[in-house]
């Protein structure tokens, strides 16, 4: 199955079975903006639980806030989103298609890399278990040569993106020969930049309102709040203020379903250290936060590291942890060394002093931020197209399974009972409500006991909890598992402690 092809079946799952729906479709929808189903919003809820108890539960020098969307306008133009906040943007004049310059780039540096990837593949087939790839990236003649490529392109790149030259960054696509992915066209426009904030207005009357943005990113409303939270919460650095909440940017070129919307959920932690550590603290937290994307079991293939060549004008160091999406590796998280230049900022144009007393060395000074930062619903793409398979069976026949991680499925077992009579259900619910306190359950009757295990595998349920003529007598339940459609005989009374060794998230909290 094609990239696109698998892509497209990830999106039609998602509608399917109530994960993700296209916001005011019955009004033919509005681009780039999403609605989280039934069972999308389980998912969805059980990713941020697992990111803030891993952030914010686990460590006693980390505490949470929310921050409202709403901010004083000036934030914006301190923080540099005002006249800083652009997007080079780029069209086809033939398909009529708007793409963003550094897209293209990057999308043409990746096909490069991926031929890399081919022969380290063909190479490591030869050799076997002899095979050395870091030696034989650095001496095979192709590998050099197109790494060679990719090293002059990200120079060239940055170097373009640090002077804002935007000619340059058009030039970089004409020599590359670049087409457009609709039409197979090279014919470009010149390329410009856009401002990617909404702005809106608070009051009563039009001639009195106040001009706002809503927020393009959380970020600054940890900033303005260092001294609220580090005065009231008695904080010593190093120490990390939380937040998950809405952002809002204006995106031109948002396609790929909820990789790129609108309106989006972040999840981050910017993380307050003495300068001169924090090179310290941003390794650190590049090896923390990988730890936490591979906890959740999907294999290691699916990640990988990318230092930034182009920093933004804040950071002295920058890395995103990518992901394997159906559409080729792109960001998932991004960790900065944001240096001080946000509450320097804030300071110079509020005039209040964000400074902290370091007794340890007694000085004054404005911390350093080492900040990380991940998309929700990314993650959630990332999560749900990953678990998502088309699987053969023994007998030749098929199945549709949702192997999401345990501790992230939107249901943690199903309770069903083998017949709508004698008895059955009664008993079936009776385990549901004794169940439901700890573990979100589903209770389910309609139709044949093997159509219903295809539904609850289509939405990732992990555990079906069969309730039969058995059970009446003895007391005992079916569990049939997932993955592995292995069926087991538990006693009714153990049930609870079972799920519960299975699903619960601090299973897996402990590994961290």
């Amino acid at each position: 199955m094609s990239q696109e092809d698998k892509f497209k079946k990830v999106i039609a799952h998602a509608k399917e079975y109530g994960f993700v729906f296209q916001s005011s479709e019955i009004y033919d929808g509005l681009s780039a903006v999403y609605d989280y189903g039934q069972n999308g919003v389980l998912l969805k809820n059980n990713i941020r639980e697992y990111w803030w108890k891993s952030m914010v539960q686990m460590h006693e020098n980390i505490v949470g806030l929310d921050a409202a969307i709403f901010m004083q306008p000036t934030t914006w133009k301190a923080s540099g989103h005002v006249d800083a906040f652009n997007d080079p943007l780029i069209d086809n004049k033939d398909s009529k298609k708007r793409y963003r310059a550094d897209v293209l780039i990057e999308d043409h540096v990746e096909k490069i890399r991926q031929k890399i990837e081919k022969e380290v593949k063909k190479a490591a087939k030869r050799f076997g278990d002899s095979f050395d790839a870091e030696m034989f990236k650095q001496t095979n003649p192709r590998v050099v040569a197109n790494q060679e490529k990719i090293d002059a392109i990200n120079k060239r790149f940055a170097d373009a993106f640090e002077a804002n030259d935007l000619e340059e960054v058009r030039n970089i696509i004409i020599d590359l020969g670049i087409a457009c992915p609709v039409s197979g066209s090279k014919n470009w426009t010149e390329v410009r930049q856009f401002n990617l904030m909404f702005g809106t207005q608070m009051g009563s009357v039009a001639e009195g309102a106040s001009d706002l943005y809503l927020r393009p990113e959380t970020a600054q409303g940890i900033f303005v709040n260092f001294l609220n939270v580090q005065k009231t919460g008695r904080m010593k650095i190093p120490f990390g203020i939380a937040q998950t909440g809405k952002a809002f940017r204006n995106e031109i070129v948002a396609r790929q379903f909820i990789f790129r919307m609108r309106e989006f959920e972040q999840m981050e932690m910017q993380f307050f250290v003495r300068p001169g550590t924090e090179m310290e603290w941003y390794n650190t937290w590049k090896e923390t936060r990988m730890k936490w994307h591979q906890s959740l079991g999907l294999g290691d293939e699916y990640y990988r590291f990318h230092d930034h060549e182009k920093l933004a004008h804040y950071a002295n160091a920058a890395a995103d942890i990518e992901f394997k999406f159906p559409f080729g590796f792109k960001e998932l998280e991004g960790i900065h060394s944001r240096t001080d230049f946000d509450l320097k900022q804030h300071q110079e144009f509020s005039g209040k002093k964000l400074q902290y007393f370091d007794p340890e060395i007694n000085e004054n000074y404005v911390p350093y931020v080492v900040e990380t930062s991940i998309g929700l619903d990314r993650m959630f793409l990332a999560m749900f197209s990953s678990a998502l398979e088309d699987e053969t069976l023994e007998d030749g026949s098929t199945r549709v399974v949702l192997r999401l991680p345990y501790v992230l499925a939107p249901v943690k077992a199903a309770i069903l009972p083998l017949l709508k009579k004698d008895g059955l259900p009664e008993m079936a619910r009776e385990i549901m409500k004794d169940l439901q306190f700890d573990f979100n359950v589903q209770y389910d009757e309609k139709d044949a006991i093997g159509k219903r295990y295809r539904r609850m595998d289509a939405i990732g349920t992990p555990l079906c909890i069969t309730v039969d003529h058995q059970s009446l007598e003895d007391k005992t339940v079916t569990i049939r598992h997932r993955d592995s459609m292995e069926q087991q005989r538990v006693k009714v009374s153990e049930l609870k402690s079972i799920v519960d060794g299975l699903v619960n998230m601090t299973n897996v909290l402990k590994s961290l």
